[in-house]
Parts: C-alpha cells; structure tokens; sequence
C-alpha cells in the first residue's frame, strides 16, 4: 500500500471478518484505498471476492472489524444514500424495462435501476450524461434499446452510468465477464482512458483472470478461503509465486507492455524444453 499520507484514504476495511450461517467468509482482512489508486481483488472461486466488494460497496455489514467507505463508517450512515455516491459496474445488471442507453446511464444519477416514475434529469445532467456516452464510444447507440446492444456494449454504458455521479470510488465486478477478445480489448482500453481523465477516482476491479486486468491497475490483493495471501503494488503482489499460493496450482506470470497473463508452469517448462530440443 502507498504511504502517501496526503492522499485521502477512500476506503479502509480494518481486521474485517464476515460470518454466515456459522461459517467464515471473510477472515482478519485489511484493505485501504487512497485516491487515485485502482486495485485488484483477485482469487479463486469461494476466495471472497464477492464478499469483500460488497463491504466496499456499502451492500453489506461486517461481523467484527470495521469498513469505512467515503469517510463514513458502516453501521452509522445511511447506505442508501452513501451508495449513491459510489460507482458500480456489474455486467449483471438489471432492469424491468428495454431502457435506451441514455436512459441506464441517466440512472447513475438516482442510484435506480430504472428511470424513476416522475424524476426528470436536470439539464447539466444530461450533458453530463452525453459527455460520459461519447467518453466511452457510445455516442452512436445513445439512443439503442438495451436489447439490442452486445455485452461490450452494456459494460461500457454501466461505466458511464457509474460516472454519472462523480463518484470518489468505482468499482468493477468483473466487468469482461462474457466477453469476446475484441470487446474485452476495448473495455479495457476504456477503463484506462476514464483513469487518465479522472485521476482522482479509485477504483476497485474483481475478477478470475489476470488477463482482464487493465493495465493502469496499481495494487493487488490476492484472497483464498476468506484470507488475504498478498497485498501492495501490483507487480509486487501478481508474481508467479504468490499467485500459485493463491490458487494452490504453479502458475507462471508475465507482464508485457503493462498487461498480465497466467499460464500452468509445467506447459511453460515443456515450451521451453521444446525449444531447446530445436
């Protein structure tokens, strides 16, 4: 973690433990978040990754330990209204009706999953919102049914819905999900384009695979059965080591032109054994 102490902290988990049903699915965990830092929640399946992003979202209470997100503790704020002051992009989102595009992204400013029955945008509002559809390619299809539009399409709509509000925290729950390599590519591109546009944000990304890792990440937290492994600067922490204790397999990372990738350190070692045999 940075010790910039001038950065303001924008989000502080401290010695968090988050128990159901007399099981423990998140164990002594630690994270804090300065402005302009853009983390990495990474693990396997039944890591906790869910579980911590909901703590980072407002969306759920610890049993011991403390979260606070925005300056404001859990347990003592109204959700509801520190919720509407956090981004949140998940590919999974879901609405009653066929919105168009400018409709969902509008949203981002009533925290709704649909337009409000009566709420009409302000003026500086829909700019805005025009502002962040062109940001993120989608200028075009403004006005396009939801049904229409192909998974790229919505992922990159939720980032302008999620901007709307000039949130101090964005977070992405696994935002290439479903994707092709095409508009993984371009989803990234533009999550690394609105990071050099607002440098103030935070943001916090899960997901499985280090591949869909923007590279503007910063820092990394590596979780396995509800307990952090490894935590700090992202080169310091997705390191083939750390990541095969993580996902309890021998893993061989790379990072080239600022992008990680993942592979089974035997299939490197049979490559290179190839490659000497030629």
């Amino acid at each position: 973690m940075t010790d910039d102490v001038q950065t303001p902290v924008v989000l502080d988990v401290d010695g968090v433990r988050v128990s159901r049903r007399g099981r423990d699915l998140l164990d002594d965990v630690s994270l804090r978040v300065r402005a302009g830092e853009h983390w990495a929640l990474i693990g396997p399946n039944g890591a906790g990754k869910t579980t911590l992003l909901a703590l980072c979202g407002a969306r759920a209470h610890p049993t011991a330990g403390t979260v606070e997100v925005l300056g404001r503790r859990l347990g003592r704020v109204d959700l509801a209204e520190l919720r509407r002051q956090i981004g949140h992009v998940d590919p999974r989102h879901r609405m009653a009706g066929d919105n168009t595009v400018r409709e969902v992204v509008l949203t981002g400013a009533t925290g709704s999953s649909d337009p409000v029955p009566r709420w009409s945008p302000t003026a500086e509002q829909e700019a805005r919102a025009d502002r962040l559809t062109a940001s993120v390619g989608m200028e075009a299809r403004r006005d396009s049914r939801w049904s229409v539009l192909s998974q790229g399409e919505r992922g990159r709509a939720l980032i302008a819905r999620a901007l709307l509000a000039e949130p101090a925290l964005l977070l992405l729950d696994e935002p290439a999900t479903g994707l092709d390599v095409a508009a993984r590519e371009h989803l990234l591109e533009t999550v690394d384009a609105l990071r050099t546009a607002h440098p103030e944000v935070a943001s916090v990304t899960v997901t499985h695979h280090l591949e869909d890792l923007p590279a503007s990440t910063t820092h990394a937290v590596l979780l396995r059965e509800g307990r952090v492994t490894a935590r700090g600067p992202a080169d310091e922490v997705l390191t083939s080591e750390l990541v095969s204790a993580a996902f309890d397999h021998p893993l061989v990372i790379d990072r080239v032109d600022g992008r990680w990738t993942a592979r089974t350190a035997r299939s490197a070692g049979s490559a290179q054994s190839a490659r000497s045999a030629s």
